[in-house]
């Protein structure tokens, strides 16, 4: 059988052992359907009836996401510090972390080469430029003659913010990437201190163990969280909207599928000895939930628990997750590649093979600085944009509509950036000998991941 085969079959395996979320999501795309059918009267008044559900379901959708986000970084910091902590030998933390490097930056690169090869053999912008302002087109490509002379570009400031200037205010703020590189150089520095870090270190432990036990709780919340989620995104614009840019949503979900179904395996075949369907089939979970969240970093707290519930040790789930939730982000690149191509066709203006590689190599950087949660991804395509002369502006003004699906596509993409998360987690995990296979093989490991 087909290996594509395998894991879709597998995927089809987790499901059915999850069926609550899978019936969560799937009740969630009936009831937006129905609800986007209703909102409006005949005679053109909004339904107050269809608009008071939707409104609470859309606060209930946004109370399970910050219920979990309310313990992201806690659980961020605890993990990094004790995953470090637990490491112990500096030598056999710089090779997991030189091992982790190479397989995100292997797989983030595959993607953007996918999404760039994609669009540009099927140019999804072209179908949609009768939606596109003219004037706003001749403006858009004079800039991005511009900005090709000037080559324009902050990636210095970029990197600077990276660096916190203040910890604590950073926390306070949410600011993922100044609180990684903070968690990062004060982990260090505690395995370098000896017995003395014993305390803080344990006080970390602690916060670990207490931000899981939440997490427990608040995924028994999962399905109806889940559900009302997806209804609401789909109750906002319906079915429609897709015919007039399906070439785009079929580049992305073919670009996914390959990631998913090419790109990862080959990552596991290659690198380690994981079965792929087993470990895909035990993954399922927080798949769905990240699904329905559109949030890597909501999702990480199950992500955790699901790995080290199917064998992979606390010391490679607790340094290598987090990091990959913060910054590896490859569905994000090849989703933003993507875009932006598309964006620039429909615009009329045509990409230089090195301005194809400029847009790339960009994709890279802006989603790795996208924050784990909805909508992340299309704020920091202003990067790109801005590489290229354009304005994030402009791609309000002159294709709209892409703001209206993006949730649905964050979903797709959600998804697979806590896939490749998984996959780099369980082929680290077998190199360095920290992967229980008889953990692995127990397909009802999982059912205690709420216990």
């Amino acid at each position: 059988m087909k290996l594509h085969m395998q894991i879709l079959i597998a995927l089809g395996l987790g499901i059915k052992r999850n069926g609550h979320i899978f019936l969560g999501l799937i009740l969630g795309i009936i009831a937006g359907v129905i609800l986007h059918q209703y909102k409006v009267l005949p005679n053109g008044d909004i339904n107050t009836s269809v608009a008071y559900i939707i409104g609470a379901l859309d606060v209930i959708g946004k109370m399970f996401i910050r219920l979990i986000q309310m313990v992201v970084i806690p659980l961020v910091c605890s993990a990094i510090v004790i995953g470090i902590a637990s490491v112990g030998d500096s030598n056999q933390l710089g090779k997991m972390g030189k091992k982790m490097i190479l397989y995100y930056a292997l797989i983030t690169v595959a993607a953007v080469t996918i999404g760039s090869v994609l669009s540009a053999l099927f140019k999804p912008g072209i179908g949609v430029q009768t939606y596109v302002n003219h004037t706003a087109a001749l403006t858009a490509q004079e800039q991005v003659k511009e900005a090709v002379l000037a080559q324009q570009g902050n990636l210095s400031q970029l990197f600077i913010n990276m660096i916190p200037e203040n910890p604590i205010a950073s926390i306070a703020n949410g600011d993922m990437i100044p609180i990684l590189v903070f968690a990062l150089i004060f982990a260090i520095a505690l395995s370098k201190v000896g017995d003395v870090a014993r305390p803080i270190v344990g006080f970390f432990e602690s916060v670990f163990a207490a931000t899981m036990k939440v997490t427990d709780w608040i995924m028994y919340l999962a399905a109806p969280g889940v559900f009302a989620l997806t209804a609401t995104a789909i109750s906002s614009f319906g079915t429609g909207i897709f015919t007039g840019i399906s070439t785009y949503l079929i580049i992305l979900a073919v670009g996914m599928l390959i990631q998913l179904c090419l790109v990862y395996p080959l990552i596991m075949k290659i690198f380690s000895k994981v079965p792929v369907a087993t470990y895909f089939a035990a993954i399922t979970e927080p798949l769905m939930v990240a699904f329905g969240t559109a949030s890597s970093s909501a999702t990480l707290p199950l992500t955790i628990a699901c790995c080290e519930k199917r064998g992979i040790s606390h010391k490679v789930c607790s340094f290598v997750l987090p990091l990959g939730a913060t910054l590896n982000m490859d569905a994000t690149a090849l989703f933003q590649t993507v875009a932006v191509m598309f964006l620039t066709q429909a615009y009329g203006i045509t990409l230089e093979p090195m301005q194809i590689v400029m847009v790339a190599v960009f994709a890279i950087v802006a989603s790795s600085t996208s924050a784990g949660i909805p909508g992340a991804g299309l704020i920091t395509l202003a990067i790109i944009l801005n590489a290229l002369g354009l304005t994030s502006q402009q791609l309000w003004e002159g294709l709209a509509f892409l703001f209206a699906i993006d949730r649905i596509i964050d979903m797709f993409r959600s998804m697979l950036n806590v896939t490749s998360d998984a996959v780099v987690a369980a082929v680290i995990a077998d190199n360095e000998g920290e992967l229980n296979y008889d953990m692995l093989n127990n397909t009802d490991a999982d059912r205690d991941i709420l216990d």
